[in-house]
C-alpha cells in the first residue's frame, strides 16, 4: 500500500507570540524530512475552524487532524513544548515533527 500525504495544520491564536516559532519549525521539519508538503493555517477565532482544531493551545500542529505533539494542551493559552532535554519551548522540535509526519505517511 502507497504511502498517504499527511493533512498538515497549523492553529494558533493571534496574540501568541509563539507562532511564528512554530510556523518556522514546520517549514525546517518539512524541508529536512524530504517531505513536498503544505499546510493550512487556522486562527483559533475563525468561525470556519473545524471542530477537531478547538480548544487547541497556540500554537498546535495537526497531522490528519490530531495534535502531533504528546504534551498536549487545550485551551487559548500559548502553549509550551517539551524538547526532550528536560527543556520547554513554544515551539515543537523539528526532530518531533519529522517523526510525525513519517509516522502519517505508513
Amino acid at each position: 500500500m502507497a504511502p498517504t500525504t499527511p493533512k498538515v495544520e497549523l492553529v494558533y491564536d493571534p496574540d501568541c507570540p509563539n507562532v511564528d516559532r512554530a510556523r518556522e519549525r514546520l517549514r525546517r521539519a518539512i524541508r529536512e524530512g524530504g517531505e513536498a508538503l503544505t499546510w493550512t493555517e487556522w486562527r483559533s477565532d475563525d468561525p470556519a475552524l473545524p471542530d477537531y482544531a478547538r480548544d487547541q493551545g497556540s500554537p498546535t500542529i495537526l497531522i490528519d487532524e490530531r495534535d502531533m505533539a504528546t504534551d498536549h494542551s487545550q485551551g487559548s493559552s500559548c502553549r509550551l513544548y517539551d524538547q526532550g532535554d528536560g527543556t520547554l519551548d513554544p515551539a515543537p522540535p523539528v526532530a518531533t515533527i519529522i517523526a510525525a509526519l513519517h509516522e502519517a505517511d505508513n
